[in-house]
């Protein structure tokens, strides 16, 4: 006689069931499940730092071309404190003259040149997780998008435009 053991992950929260993923018995004491936080807020902007040099967020989809400038996201996680783990990728309208970080943090390059793939651990003590982008010379105007993820799961979108300075909508 064969015996099958079933299992599964699931996340329950006071408003109901929000995942069930069966577990393949075979590696079911092998893994610990990764549960994604629910994202309470997602914005995406640009940081202009004043001469106090105090960071603001301001939000917007049309990012001005101007070197030196930063742009990117923060997700505030719905009743979450401790460590997590996320996945960013940045996708470019086409390849930019140069990648780079400034961490040396898990990153990665498509083939093609036009995404990259950077994945960090991080201690959060109000939920907040964030990343930015720094411009440079040789990066590409036009559509832009970043998808986040916790796990496997995507929890937050954000598509926007970089224009050029002198693009109606541009703001210095």
């Amino acid at each position: 006689m064969l015996m099958r053991l079933w299992a599964a992950t699931v996340v329950l929260t006071s408003s109901g069931l929000i995942a069930f993923e069966p577990i393949n018995s075979d590696s079911v004491f092998a893994q610990k499940p990764v549960i994604s936080p629910a994202v309470n807020k997602a914005d995406f902007g640009v940081e202009r730092v004043n001469a106090q040099r105090q960071a603001t967020f301001i939000p917007t989809t049309k990012v001005p071309f101007k070197e030196g400038s930063r742009y990117g996201w923060q997700i505030q996680l719905k009743d979450y404190k401790g460590e997590v783990t996320w996945r960013e990728i940045l996708r470019l309208p086409k390849r930019p003259e140069t990648w780079g970080t400034n961490s040396g943090e898990n990153f990665s390059i498509s083939p093609n040149g036009q995404d990259a793939v950077t994945k960090r651990t991080v201690t959060t003590t109000d939920g907040v997780i964030k990343n930015f982008w720094t411009i440079t010379p040789g990066d590409p105007v036009g559509k832009h998008r970043i998808e986040v993820y916790v796990g496997d799961r995507l929890i937050s979108a954000f598509d926007f435009e970089i224009i050029a300075s002198n693009q109606k909508g541009a703001r210095e």
